[in-house]
């Protein structure tokens, strides 16, 4: 994919995660519009907090690791920024597992996202330590299946957008979306790990990749 595409792929993911976090942090501050649906998780106190301060900060930190000149003048700093993100990911990741046994959408919706909070924490985990053990080359095929599952947050909110307009019912639309925001979305990941998508922008330099550990 040329340079220019993959950029503005960039800037589309990086604006859309940054709206969607900021968006998100009115949980913390108690401020402005809180979805009733949401609000009325049985676990919503202390765990909506918990999950959205993990999952908010994880969607702020993502396009950062995405930039490869970062990876290559500034491991140091990449390094930090991958362990920021990997532990916003675990402390998202284990309350939003809490939160999905409480789900207003009963349990097909639990299924859905207790599914993903067991797979964004596993996916996190083994990221980390592949990066632990120098496997670098799998270190970064498990963190692109990592962004791919945090960047479920913003589809979601792109797929409730869509549900007035297909005149689907908001529950019957969240059971779906509780697969549909991050199954799609590991599948390209998977397809692009496995060269079935175009690449965005140039290969990574195997000596430079090295650098790139979290650990």
């Amino acid at each position: 994919m040329p340079v220019r595409s993959s950029r503005g792929l960039w800037a589309l993911g990086a604006l859309l995660s940054a709206g969607v976090a900021l968006f998100s942090y009115r949980y913390l501050a108690a401020v402005g519009p809180m979805p009733p649906q949401i609000v009325a998780n049985l676990f919503a106190r202390p765990w909506l907090v918990v999950h959205v301060a993990g999952a908010a900060t994880a969607l702020m930190l993502v396009p950062l690791n995405l930039l490869p000149w970062i990876r290559r003048r500034a491991p140091a700093a990449h390094r930090w920024v991958g362990r920021a993100y990997v532990v916003s990911c675990l402390v998202g990741g284990l309350a939003g597992f809490i939160l999905a046994f409480g789900s207003f959408a009963g349990p097909i919706a639990t299924a859905g996202f207790g599914s993903l909070a067991v797979i964004w924490v596993g996916v996190n985990a083994a990221g980390w330590r592949a990066a632990l053990q120098r496997r670098f080359a799998d270190h970064r095929a498990w963190m692109i299946r990592s962004f791919a599952l945090t960047f479920g947050a913003v589809t979601l909110r792109l797929y409730l957008a869509l549900l007035p307009l297909l005149h689907v019912s908001f529950v019957d639309g969240y059971r779906a979306i509780s697969f549909l925001a991050w199954v799609p979305n590991l599948i390209l990941a998977e397809l692009y790990l496995r060269g079935a998508l175009p690449r965005l922008g140039p290969a990574p330099q195997r000596r430079r990749v090295s650098s790139a550990a979290i650990g």
